[in-house]
């Protein structure tokens, strides 16, 4: 009985062969997921703006505080590590569509739509990498960094497909049939899902997996260890950065593009930029990790996102320009993605996956509710968002140091004897 850590003992050429309908799975579950509305939320700040009055500070600070609710995340990762994926994904989903329901009848109370991003955002652990990065980093070894890029990038592809789809949506028959919109799209995904991945790909035991093929040992550090270790905060202090940054300016990019003296039609573009980045981040970073010890990588990618966030703040009205500019700087948005699976995995190895990656996501998700409400708010502030960019470009900076400072270290003999 193979034992697995980092390495599993898989072959390269059957790892397409036995891991690609989890990828698929996956793929489909971050594009439908909750992280869909967080890309494409400033298409409706219009129109709440327009019906409730409510500023853009205000907008943003409620989405931004409603993250609180990912606290769950570490209860879904521990569930997905003992009791398997499918329950956690079909009752995320079901959360999911009621939130955007919810939304659709939203009042003018901003506590009202507060309340409905909490339950949003309850889903996000159920439709991300927590449920699906170790099912993907059981079955791949040789091209890890590859599959958990394609799996990732579900959510920049649909945010590419729905930004123009949605737009015409709410344009054509307002912002709340556009969360109606949403909430069918989510609830058709889920069937598809269920069907590509097998009835029995399900970790049961939180060191072993049985999902079909020949059983094995999972290695590696219990969350209380991985917690206990400073590259795990380093990791998580970096994604906070990154988050930071990164969704900070997608949640803004439409009113952005309108200032920088863009039309309505070219902002909206921009989300198909940022979409195209974060598509373009994921497959290269999972390329060069693949070959290449993945922390200069991350450094890197965040030099030329953090370069391009300056060049938004110095502005400019020519639609290229303004579009290679937010493509560069969402580059680490997609890197970021597929890094914090592949290095929890790395570093920390699989046996307790789902709990490790739980307990790190509501803490990098304090950078996503800081850029969130700081964007906002910055803008309110100053009346404009060179500001926050300047603030964006410093914490990639940060982040790009948080990455490089990782060492890798042998992970600790699994104490599990089963004779």
């Amino acid at each position: 009985m193979p034992a697995v850590g980092d390495d599993a003992a898989v072959q390269p050429r059957s790892e397409w062969r036995r891991g690609w309908r989890v990828v698929v799975a996956a793929l489909l579950g971050a594009g439908f997921g909750p992280g869909l509305y967080q890309n494409l939320s400033s298409l409706f700040t219009p129109g709440l703006e327009r019906e409730f009055g409510w500023s853009r500070g205000d907008i943003s600070t409620a989405a931004g505080l409603a993250l609180i609710g990912v606290l769950i995340a570490p209860f879904v990762g521990r569930v997905a590590d003992r009791v398997g994926v499918r329950p956690v994904i079909v009752a995320s989903s079901a959360v999911l569509v009621a939130a955007y329901l919810l939304l659709a009848s939203v009042g003018g109370a901003i506590w009202h739509y507060q309340a409905c991003i909490v339950l949003l955002v309850l889903a996000v652990p159920g439709t991300s990498s927590l449920v699906y990065g170790k099912m993907i980093a059981l079955r791949f070894r040789e091209h890890r960094g590859t599959a958990l890029a394609i799996a990732t990038s579900g959510l920049a592809v649909m945010t590419i497909v729905a930004a123009p789809a949605l737009g015409w949506v709410i344009q054509s028959w307002g912002w709340r049939r556009g969360f109606v919109a949403l909430a069918l799209a989510s609830a058709a995904a889920l069937p598809v899902i269920l069907l590509v991945i097998r009835a029995s790909s399900s970790v049961v035991q939180p060191t072993i997996v049985d999902d079909g093929t020949p059983p094995v040992i999972v290695a590696g550090m219990t969350a209380a260890q991985a917690r206990r270790d400073p590259r795990f905060w380093r990791i998580v202090v970096g994604a906070m950065l990154v988050n930071l940054a990164t969704t900070g300016l997608v949640t803004q990019i439409v009113p952005l593009g309108l200032e920088m003296g863009l039309d309505s039609t070219e902002a909206s573009v921009l989300l198909t930029a940022f979409g195209a980045s974060a598509i373009a981040g994921r497959l290269l970073i999972g390329a060069l990790i693949d070959r290449y010890r993945p922390q200069p990588a991350a450094a890197a990618f965040a030099l030329v996102s953090a370069l391009a966030f300056i060049g938004l703040a110095w502005g400019s009205s020519n639609v290229g320009i303004a579009l290679a500019l937010v493509f560069l700087a969402g580059l680490m948005n997609g890197a970021e993605n597929d890094l914090l699976p592949f290095l929890a995995a790395r570093l920390f190895g699989l046996r307790a996956f789902g709990e490790i990656y739980g307990s790190a996501m509501p803490l990098t998700l304090v950078g996503t509710a800081i850029g969130i409400i700081g964007f906002g708010r910055l803008h309110d502030l100053f009346g404009n968002y060179d500001a926050a960019l300047i603030a964006g470009a410093v914490a990639l900076l940060g982040a790009g140091g948080c990455f490089l400072s990782l060492r890798d270290r042998s992970l600790p003999a699994d104490p599990v004897n089963l004779g």
